[in-house]
């Protein structure tokens, strides 16, 4: 069953209630007999809803819009049983060749630490895409079957302000994979 919008037939140029109106009502996909081949529709507009208002109201007061990706900085550490100190270098080296924005990589026998910047709407969207790093580049990358036992997510702002103040971790130079 089709339903048909309240002042619809009106806008296609039907004329009351016969014709357009009622082979539309009835579900039948042929086109208005009152408008000839070629003729365009006139289009109406749609009230913007509550969310577009809001965004659009934080804009103009210099607010962030609400949906645009922002970057993230992402520590992913691991850890598991001991591996060949050659194997785990060379699979973090591909998996920074697989994921490209890979700042930097830390690791020994036994522990990992990844660092890098996503790009992502929310802290839930980054955080998500980080957990699955791992795990989605261990079969490709020959990465370790370690677990992963941390995360931090941070935003840029934030990031930029440890650093500045002289918390947290150190920038993330030199860019690479290198031992503990």
């Amino acid at each position: 069953m089709r339903r048909v919008r309240p002042g619809v037939a009106a806008a296609r140029g039907s004329t009351g209630g016969t014709g357009a109106t009622s082979s539309r009502a009835a579900g039948s996909t042929s086109p208005s007999p009152s408008r000839a081949p070629g003729e365009e529709r006139a289009l109406t507009s749609v009230a913007a809803g509550e969310r577009y208002r809001a965004q659009e109201v934080a804009e103009s007061k210099g607010g962030r819009p609400v949906d645009v990706p922002r970057l993230w900085h992402v520590t992913l550490s691991v850890s598991g049983e001991e591996a060949p100190l050659t194997e785990v270098r060379r699979a973090l080296e591909q998996l920074a060749h697989d994921h490209p924005f890979l700042l930097t990589s830390r690791y020994a026998g036994d522990h990992a630490e990844i660092r890098y910047w996503e790009e992502a709407r929310d802290l839930h969207d980054a955080a998500a895409v980080a957990l699955r790093l791992w795990g989605e580049h261990r079969q490709t990358a020959g990465l370790p079957p370690w677990e992963i036992v941390g995360l931090e997510v941070i935003d840029r702002q934030t990031y930029h302000q440890r650093i500045a103040e002289g918390y947290g971790p150190a920038p993330a130079t030199p860019v690479g994979v290198h031992p503990y």
